[in-house]
């Protein structure tokens, strides 16, 4: 390949003009990256316009790897580290060539060196950035377990007493070069890496009748990644347990423990939780982030009124109660989180109550509850009342002690955030009521209620138009008139679901002084009638919008919010 510069054949083709060109390689000489990815970077180029410049002016060929199958062994081909440094992924190979996928096919000292390592010509092709990150950790994390599993039987063959040695190491950097660890160590590091590379929320290790299985909670659903032989079940499980600094000897009582791990040079903290069940102790890992990326209230994925008025009640709010409701994982925590991150500033002395912990904000005063020592949400809040707070996070409301703190606390001037576990913006009054909050403390603390839900955005890389069905329009309140929705055919990058990422369908409700009423009168018509005279949307109409936008599905909505 005849050598050409990037910043030319951008300027031929129109790409950039000069002075971008020079302002690109003045910002490269003090980061040391390469041109392309400097001209990403700040905005000169797009990912798009580097490929299509890249194709037609060297003739490189564009390949799909998230519809593109990689045969396990190519893993054999290069090592794991030349990989990620230079990100490639070799994507098929014969004797005297490879086929490398490269995010830089003029990256010609990547080219030199898994020359000279392969003893073969290497043939480039261009692929996105995001495709070949994620296909080198899923190529490499599903050959390192492999390679462990093998390993792990081979020990246990020759064991004259048939127990595998997998806990010598507690070394936790899993993506670093594991070659000498012991093998129950490698496979659970790629499980755990591999979990990371999937975005995953959840690790679920269950033990079956004749096998260990392995599933992961992706875009809140569980996906199967992985089955162990049963021989190699306790060394995994001692192994996790050990990490987690639980008993190993105990295994007829549940467990609760933690670790840290560095993935990827992130940092990630693990809960882990063990359960006896009756082929052995199931483990449950969670996944959080030190340094996350928190939700910001423009990427809750409100929109139209909703934003409008979420804006309005976080922005100008200054006392009272704004309460988050929805059932377990409909993304309570990350809206509290986008408005404590929202609301934190200097002059704000912002106080938060969590259990646990869960992401750590600079600027706030975050307190870990602990129910054993007697920290419970009850008592931390009369003493945070004492600690000149002007903002009050709770949680959550579990109990109707904490829930009335918090309704006076609000009613003396300070904004308190919470969140409670029920369906939907109504239904919150009424599970205040019944765990014993005075209504006339409810009318005059609570200023508003959203209500949310998590639905799975169509895969974009395999997203196709359809025309509904009059079920399908029957079911979004559409009885006439010409529409197109889109769902998802499934493809490697959504494990074949349709599915990847989600997004937040909201209600939010106002409490005007008719509603107050209602609520102090404790009239469920007088209290409906009261909405009705609101600018309140159920969920529904915000769920009809994502799917009219091709966003999510019928069938998610569906699945989400029931028929």
């Amino acid at each position: 390949m005849a050598y050409v510069r990037l910043g030319d054949m951008l300027i031929k083709n129109k790409v950039i003009t000069h002075e971008q060109l020079d302002e690109a390689l003045s910002l490269q000489k003090d980061s040391g990256e390469r041109l392309g990815t400097v001209l990403q970077k700040h905005g000169f180029i797009t990912e798009k316009q580097l490929i299509d410049t890249l194709m037609n002016q060297i003739g490189v060929e564009f390949i799909d790897l998230n519809s593109y199958s990689i045969p396990a062994e190519m893993a054999q081909i290069l090592p794991k580290n030349i990989a990620k440094k230079y990100s490639v992924v070799p994507v098929k190979a014969a004797r005297a060539e490879v086929w490398l996928a490269m995010t830089d096919p003029l990256n010609f000292m990547a080219i030199e060196e898994i020359t000279a390592l392969t003893k073969r010509r290497v043939i480039p092709m261009i692929a996105t950035m995001s495709a070949v990150e994620r296909t080198v950790q899923n190529l490499y994390s599903n050959q390192g377990a492999i390679r462990a599993i093998q390993d792990m039987q081979k020990d246990l063959l020759g064991s004259q007493y048939g127990s595998v040695n997998t806990v010598t190491n507690q070394n936790l950097m899993v993506d670093e070069d594991e070659t000498d660890a012991a093998p129950a160590i490698r496979l659970v590091n790629s499980i755990i890496e591999r979990a990371c590379t999937e975005k995953a929320s959840d690790i679920h290790i269950e033990p079956e009748f004749e096998r260990l299985i392995v599933r992961m909670r992706i875009d809140g659903t569980l996906r199967h990644i992985i089955t162990v032989p049963k021989e190699l079940q306790s060394s995994v499980i001692s192994r996790i347990k050990i990490m987690a600094k639980m008993d190993i000897a105990k295994k007829s009582v549940p467990q609760d423990g933690g670790a840290n791990v560095t993935v990827y040079q992130e940092t990630i903290d693990l809960r882990i939780s063990t359960l006896p069940t009756i082929h052995g102790e199931k483990i449950v890992i969670r996944l959080l982030r030190k340094t996350p990326e928190l939700a910001t209230i423009d990427g809750l994925g409100l929109s139209g009124d909703n934003a409008i008025m979420f804006s309005n009640i976080v922005e100008h709010s200054t006392e009272g109660v704004i309460l988050m409701v929805g059932p377990t994982g409909s993304g309570k925590t990350s809206t509290l989180y986008a408005i404590i991150d929202k609301l934190k500033r200097d002059e704000i002395n912002l106080v938060s109550l969590e259990d646990p912990v869960e992401y750590h904000i600079n600027g706030i005063c975050q307190v870990q509850i602990n129910e054993k020592i007697g920290l419970s949400f009850a008592s931390v809040l009369r003493s945070v009342l004492r600690q000149d707070p002007d903002i009050i996070a709770v949680g959550e409301i579990r109990d109707g002690e904490t829930a009335e703190i918090a309704m006076r606390a609000a009613m003396t001037g300070h904004l308190v955030l919470s969140t409670v576990h029920t369906n939907n913006a109504v239904s919150s009054i009424d599970r205040l009521i019944d765990i014993g909050v005075e209504p006339y403390l409810i009318a005059g603390a609570l200023k508003a209620i959203v209500s949310q839900r998590l639905l799975r955005r169509i895969c974009p890389h395999c997203k196709k138009p359809y025309t509904p069905t009059k079920e399908e329009m029957a079911l979004m309140g559409i009885y006439e008139g010409e529409y197109q929705f889109y769902k998802g055919a499934g493809c490697s990058e959504c494990f074949n679901t349709g599915y990847r990422g989600r997004i937040g369908a909201f209600e939010i409700l106002t409490v005007t002084s008719e509603i107050r009423r209602a609520i102090h009168s404790k009239s469920l018509k007088e209290l409906e009638n009261a909405i009705k005279n609101t600018n309140f949307k159920p969920i529904i109409e915000n769920c009809k919008e994502l799917v009219l936008n091709g966003i999510t599905s019928v069938e998610e909505v569906q699945r989400v919010l029931g028929s």
